[in-house]
């Protein structure tokens, strides 16, 4: 099992904290990271582009000369690619880019992304984050005594003060052990959790 130092919100270690290997120790697929990454952000899209053809373009059922004899090249409509007001030539058209992972395939994603943080001493465990009331400056200074500056921070249940105190912070965003997601936990630099969200998410992923 991987050890990972137990910190205070003043940044001071306070012990050690032994992580479940079935979730944090598992073996690294990148091919199934890269197409977790793919399939959210694909399905993040609206797919509403639209843009019409010559076939949809108002106008141009006249031949704007005669075939022959006027010097210019033939033309049989201006609404053609070719001129100035016409159709898109294969114009793009509302579509669904998403698709589907098999959920045991997403699990093992979020794994990799969670083992890999690890691995590179990127995943910072804290022994609460409380706070009476929303407090950004309170979170700032949390986020300062870790020494990091871009983080994703997954809290436990009954942690609304802490979400409201990170959410104008640049930078920070949070989570819980249920939303963590793997594009989410590769666009923050440093993953911080508490540790009651690490119990949740060996119990969830495990």
């Amino acid at each position: 099992m991987a050890n990972v130092s137990v910190y205070n919100m003043e940044g001071a270690e306070v012990g050690k904290m032994e992580l479940s290997d079935a979730v944090f120790g598992v073996e690294i697929k990148e091919n199934l990271v890269h197409q977790a990454v793919v399939l959210q952000l694909a399905n993040n899209r609206q797919g509403t582009q639209k843009a019409k053809t010559r076939a949809e373009v108002r106008g141009g059922g006249r031949k704007p000369w005669r075939q022959k004899g006027t010097g210019h090249a033939r033309q049989g409509s201006t609404r053609a690619p070719q001129w100035t007001g016409g159709g898109v030539v294969f114009a793009p058209t509302p579509r669904d880019y998403s698709f589907k992972m098999n959920r045991k395939e997403k699990q093992a994603a979020l794994k990799s992304v969670l083992t890999s943080k690890v691995q590179e001493n990127k995943f910072l465990v804290l022994d609460e984050l409380k706070f009476d009331a929303p407090k950004t400056k309170e979170m700032k200074k949390v986020i300062d005594a870790l020494k990091v500056e871009n983080a994703l921070v997954i809290v436990g249940k009954d942690s609304d003060n802490a979400v409201l105190s990170a959410r104008n912070l640049a930078g920070v965003a949070t989570a819980s052990a249920e939303t963590i997601n793997v594009y989410d936990l590769l666009k923050y630099n440093t993953v911080i959790a508490t540790k009651s969200s690490v119990a949740a998410i060996e119990e969830v992923y495990a």
